[in-house]
């Protein structure tokens, strides 16, 4: 006995879950204890030796009575091979060698405070009918729970509070028929569930709170037969701790189906159909919630931390019980009452890949901190008539991609922070959702005081409600090349106000079907082409500044000219605002496009007259009047060289007038001047300076009225020739 291992000789083999097993097989469970007793060791179990302990290996055996091992020191390893037990084995308290189950059917297995020096095995499809307490244990090896099936009897499946576990908790393809309850676990190593089935609708499937990995933490599929891991209930792991990955890839998982409290209305901090709560968790490694991860519950993870990326590519979190489409059409569901993915504070030292997934409910981001990239290309976001996304004061250190994506329900993204690219290239924004306080709409995408480091892309994308960017800065471009943009039950399309960008695009595919403010917008380059002017909505310029155009206008090109302010006439429906003809002769007069300029600033004066002869009652006639004069005479003051060309020709006409009538009386005898019809003219139609005529000689009847009109005339072309020069001499200093 001393130097072998004690094998008891089996009589057959025997099916542990027979009911009714052969008398062979019969043998009291004393009789184990017995067999490692030394005749002089006075009836007490040997303690263990400092070489490797002997087995004491019973098989094809249905124990009768009590394994009673409570609270002794046995030295030998146990290993049971197919055996039954009519009572659960008592090993509280117990300080053995370790112990194995293979094969095995048992009623439970109490073992609270247990000590064990090397591995506790479940394995090979042993059933436990009852409890697995391991509660404070403490075992030198692993917890090998590979293939077992565990079924509660109104307890926990199993029961390992406070469990420390030099090795690993191996579980793969295990079955459990109740709670999973390992809170303040601590491993040396991995914690794999690969394969799992936990199974316990009324509750926690799972209760992990602060546990503490030392390795992996795997709900994977198990690599030999490809089985995903799948719970039913409550996976809880709040305030846990691991020291590499946690991984999810590949699992189902559905909630709880009965609930201890009423969801209470606006509760960030209650989601009562989680199947994954993983609050203040610290994950020094990857979160893998991809490769066909599914979840028909919420994703829970608030105020956690992540050492590497989030990864949930081709996952699919459905609250919709199947009824989602995830896609357009015409009868759909939504918006969900449930959360979908809820994140809430959790510092992402990665990034996040959530590249082709299909989710349905809210996601909520908020205060979330991502230091990489976050990735949502090609994926599907449905919340329709609520919030898709809530993102609110989100980080990412690098891009926000989400390029060909599908968003049902709006995008809410206020106060967000982007080191790079906010890409929403070829997206789609579809019904967005209402506010509560009186049901008007919300914007299909909010992105109100975003700081974005390089450029917004949203070139070629779609969307059927506002897009709200008021006051965000954009480090470089803001990018609506081939849009379809569309107003939502705001009547506003675009919305704009107070934006800081380099170069903005706005030359979109079709006409936007509602309202585009750009007001106090200012870029360096804007790009835009007719369809943006043909909004279905007027077009707000005030304070709109841009330093050039992206497709400049050629000297010789009136017609672009023309054009454009054709395009903001029609922008404006008709309403006269001064502010938008200045900015684009200040911008055409900053490229040296003078002429062109004027030809604005005299389409901004026509607009002015019109607007105050509207305005007025029986001047109106007066007002067109004098506005078709200054129009035509001297391009209300910025054609100079007409008013020249006016002068021109009243002096040519009044030289040939005066000379033509009789030597007019002196009216002034001390100067000796001789009769000059050219001077005399010229001295009435230029003001200020005196060639001496006009006081020298007096002339009567329709010459006198000719005379004042001339100097009446003088004065304004004089005047507005003088002005043309003074612009000149100013752009030349």
């Amino acid at each position: 006995m001393a130097t072998a291992d004690w094998v008891e000789e089996p009589h057959g083999v025997l099916d542990p879950h027979d009911p009714a097993p052969p008398a062979w097989a019969f043998l009291p469970a004393a009789e184990i204890v017995r067999q490692a007793i030394e005749p002089d060791s006075g009836g007490l179990l040997r303690r263990r030796r400092p070489a490797a302990a002997p087995v004491l290996r019973v098989s094809d055996r249905f124990l009768t009575g009590h394994l009673d091992l409570r609270g002794v020191e046995f030295p030998y390893l146990l290993e049971f091979v197919r055996c039954r037990f009519e009572h659960a084995p008592d090993l509280r308290q117990a300080k053995l060698a370790g112990i194995e189950f293979n094969g095995c059917a048992l009623p439970g297995l109490a073992g609270r405070n247990l000590r064990s020096d090397n591995d506790v095995l479940l394995v090979a499809g042993s059933v436990v009918q009852g409890t697995v307490d391991l509660t404070d244990g403490e075992i030198h090896g692993s917890l090998v729970l590979r293939g077992s099936k565990l079924f509660s009897a109104g307890g926990p499946a199993l029961h390992a509070d406070r469990l420390h576990l030099a090795g690993a908790l191996l579980a793969a393809n295990m079955q459990a028929e109740g709670e999973i309850r390992i809170p303040g676990l601590r491993t040396g190593g991995n914690v794999n569930f690969a394969g799992a089935l936990l199974n316990n609708p009324k509750g926690f499937a799972l209760n992990g709170n602060g546990v503490q990995v030392g390795g992996n933490l795997h709900l994977t599929p198990d690599g030999a037969t490809g089985t995903p891991f799948r719970s039913v209930g409550q996976v809880l792991l709040a305030s846990a701790r691991v020291d590499s990955d946690f991984s999810l890839r590949g699992a189902k998982m559905a909630p709880r189906t009965e609930h201890s409290r009423p969801v209470p209305p606006d509760d960030p901090f209650y989601d009562p159909n989680a199947t994954l709560v993983a609050d203040r968790s610290k994950i020094d490694g990857n979160v893998n919630l991809d490769r066909g991860f599914a979840s028909t519950g919420t994703v829970r993870m608030v105020n956690a931390h992540i050492g590497g990326s989030l990864r949930m590519a081709h996952a699919s979190v459905d609250l919709s019980g199947g009824r989602e489409p995830f896609r357009v059409a015409e009868a759909t569901p939504g918006p969900y009452n449930d959360r979908s993915l809820h994140f809430d504070g959790t510092q992402i030292r990665g990034g996040i890949d959530a590249r082709d997934a299909k989710v349905a409910g809210q996601v909520r981001l908020v205060d979330v901190q991502v230091q990489g990239s976050v990735l949502l290309d090609r994926a599907v976001l449905s919340n329709r008539g609520g919030d898709a996304v809530e993102a609110r004061r989100f980080t990412c250190g690098g891009n926000l991609d989400a390029r060909s994506a599908t968003v049902f329900g709006s995008l809410l993204l206020p106060g967000i922070r982007v080191g790079a690219n906010v890409d929403l290239r070829g997206s789609s924004l579809r019904a967005p959702g209402t506010y509560h306080r009186d049901r008007s709409a919300k914007p299909s995408l909010d992105l109100r005081v975003a700081h974005i480091g390089r450029d917004l892309i949203f070139a070629d994308g779609l969307a059927e409600g506002e897009i709200r960017i008021r006051r965000a800065e954009i480090g470089r471009e803001t990018n609506f090349h081939g849009a379809h943009l569309s107003a939502g039950t705001n009547g506003i399309a675009l919305n704009a106000f107070g934006v800081r960008t380099q170069e903005l695009r706005l030359d979109v595919a079709t006409p936007p079907s509602g309202e585009i403010d750009l007001r106090h917008l200012h870029c360096a380059s804007l790009t835009d082409n007719a369809a943006l002017w043909q909004a279905g909505g007027r077009i707000e310029l005030e304070e709109f500044r841009y330093d050039a155009l992206g497709d400049p206008v050629p000297l010789d090109a009136d017609t672009r000219v023309v054009e454009r302010l054709r395009w903001l006439r029609h922008g404006m429906r008709e309403v006269y605002r001064p502010g938008p003809y200045d900015q684009l002769a200040a911008m055409l007069r900053a490229s040296g496009n003078e002429e062109h300029a004027a030809t604005v600033l005299v389409e901004k004066q026509r607009r002015r007259y019109a607007a105050l002869a509207e305005g007025a009652s029986w001047t109106r006639p007066g007002i067109h009047l004098w506005s078709w004069l200054q129009r035509w005479m001297v391009g209300y003051g910025y054609r100079p060289m007409r008013a020249l060309a006016w002068l021109v020709a009243i002096l040519v006409s009044g030289s040939v007038w005066f000379a033509f009538i009789p030597v007019p009386l002196e009216s002034n005898e001390d100067d000796h001047l001789v009769w000059n019809p050219v001077l005399y003219t010229l001295d009435l139609i230029v003001p200020i300076v005196d060639f001496g005529h006009k006081n020298k000689w007096t002339v009567g009847g329709a010459s006198q009225w000719i005379g004042a009109a001339m100097v009446a005339a003088g004065w304004i072309l004089a005047t507005t020739v003088a002005a043309g020069v003074t612009r000149m001499l100013r752009r030349t200093s």
